[in-house]
């Protein structure tokens, strides 16, 4: 490799902010990985990370609030068998590093001693999906702020019903490096924007709001004065929407999901339940089931972090291996798992580079990166005329989910009666109610509008966070269970 590859220049960022400063070199992650094979163990690995962190918070016209941070950190794992330890410290020092090494190694008694650390760390090619660049540094404070107040000024100045603005700016510049026990060395880069808005109009006495936003792994110069006002006028036309909406109806009906951002709803009803360790554990309602149909024909479903500068993108999962675009399902029948390297190789699967892990002081496990429906042949105005009576779910709240049985109940935030083949009345309190396997089972019609959400997705998985990306094109799903108050 030469001094211009993506991967060299990445490890070069890393290693002048995670070991330079501190002493430490490629001699000291070898030392504390030899340290953990003192005793026996299958593997260890060391993860180092620098973030710096920014935010500003507006509301009622004012800035109330900014916060800027910095953390970094080790983590060292051992793993043998199906066991893990795990010691991590925010003091990055070889003292600190050999001493977390030490804590690990006690678990590492009964391993098969296979694989030994390596004598020369490697690194490997990479991909660049997303720059280099610090976002926190990109622009003065007063510009961050300015974003805000134009922000709210093109909210307030859409309808004189909208009554409150507020409004968030993140960004984020995270740099970690994963030394292996294989001999792996690895990098990243991960600059990280989003930028979020929420109205609330009233009229009559009646309130209700609406939300828009985005991101991605880019820099703050992606929020152009037109971005603004798309995501203002999203916002406000969805609160105006809400306020003229009346009560759904209950009962089982057809139900046409929007593109996008209702994605949202295969990523928790469908997702987890793909995630290697739910599969490995017999707990997910997918357990056993690859090769067999799970969906109709035409739904195939992807986890594909390389999308360029998408925010649940990454060139290297958190465990150091490339990320990859893996099919889950094709064309309805179940083909495979996300993995991290330690239910791969309990499972006997292939690596699918989806290890992520919140920060370096908690453990990997496989998680989404941007989860995906791909579209259809399907017109999404044939959808809609092809429906007589039923609901469209333009965009989605809160929602829960049984991972065993893939049973979810999720609020839409702005949904539609569909009548006679058309956008009717809009609607409020509506909650879908199903079960996420049986679900793909009902779609019977796909779009050709396959669209990735405008970048303000968080997961949570056993008290981690990670970002991610969802999408999906236009669907019809039948007979599910639409709750409601109306008639």
């Amino acid at each position: 490799m030469n001094a211009a590859d993506p991967a060299i220049q990445r490890l070069a960022t890393a290693r002048a902010l995670l070991l330079e400063p501190y002493g430490l070199d490629e001699t000291h992650l070898h030392r504390a990985l030899a340290s953990v094979f003192e005793h026996r163990a299958d593997y260890a690995d060391l993860y180092f990370q620098y973030t710096r962190s920014e935010s500003y918070s507006l509301e009622e016209g004012i800035v109330k609030s900014g916060s800027f941070g910095i953390d970094q950190g080790v983590g060292v794992r051992a793993v043998s068998g199906e066991r893990t330890a795990f010691a991590y410290s925010d003091d990055i020092s070889s003292d600190a590093l050999m001493q977390a090494a030490r804590t690990v190694r006690s678990i590492a008694g009964s391993g098969s001693g296979k694989v030994v650390a390596a004598g020369h760390l490697q690194t490997r090619p990479q991909k660049a999906l997303y720059g280099t660049d610090d976002p926190v540094a990109s622009l003065p404070a007063t510009q961050k702020v300015r974003l805000l107040e134009e922000l709210e000024q093109a909210a307030r100045a859409l309808d004189p019903r909208v009554k409150q603005v507020m409004a968030n700016l993140g960004s984020e510049y995270d740099v970690v490096l994963v030394a292996r026990s294989d001999g792996l060395l690895a990098a990243d880069v991960r600059p990280l924007v989003r930028l979020s808005l929420t109205v609330i109009a009233e009229e009559g006495g009646r309130r209700e709001q609406g939300f828009s936003g985005g991101g991605g792994r880019t820099g703050l110069g992606m929020f152009t004065a037109d971005l603004l006002r798309q995501y203002a006028r999203h916002a406000v036309d969805m609160a105006l929407v809400n306020l003229q909406a009346r009560p759904a109806p209950a009962g089982i009906m057809s139900v046409v999901l929007g593109p996008g951002w209702p994605g949202i709803l295969l990523h928790e009803a469908v997702g987890h339940g793909l995630e290697g360790d739910f599969n490995r554990k017999g707990s997910s309602a997918f357990a056993g089931r690859i090769g067999q149909r799970v969906a109709a024909k035409g739904v195939t479903v992807i986890d594909d972090g390389t999308i360029a500068e998408r925010r649940g993108s990454l060139n290297i999962d958190d465990e150091g291996n490339p990320t990859q675009r893996t099919v889950l399902i094709e064309d309805g029948v179940l083909r495979g798992y996300m993995q991290d390297s330690l239910n791969a190789r309990l499972m006997k699967a292939e690596l699918t580079g989806n290890a992520r892990r919140e920060s370096f002081a908690a453990l990997p496990m496989p998680r989404m990166t941007n989860t995906c429906m791909l579209g259809g042949g399907a017109d999404p105005e044939e959808i809609m005329r092809s429906v007589s009576r039923g609901i469209y779910a333009r965009n989605f709240g809160g929602g829960q989910v049984d991972i065993t049985n893939g049973k979810f109940v999720f609020s839409m935030a702005e949904a539609y009666l569909i009548e006679n083949g058309r956008l009717g009345t809009p609607l409020k309190g509506a909650t879908l109610i199903g079960n996420g396997p049986d679900a793909l089972t009902r779609v019977t019609m796909i779009g050709n509008d396959m669209s990735m959400d405008l970048g303000i997705g968080t997961c949570g998985k056993e008290g981690q966070s990670v970002p991610v990306g969802v999408g999906q094109p236009t669907l019809r799903i039948e007979g599910l269970t639409v709750g409601g108050t109306g008639g």
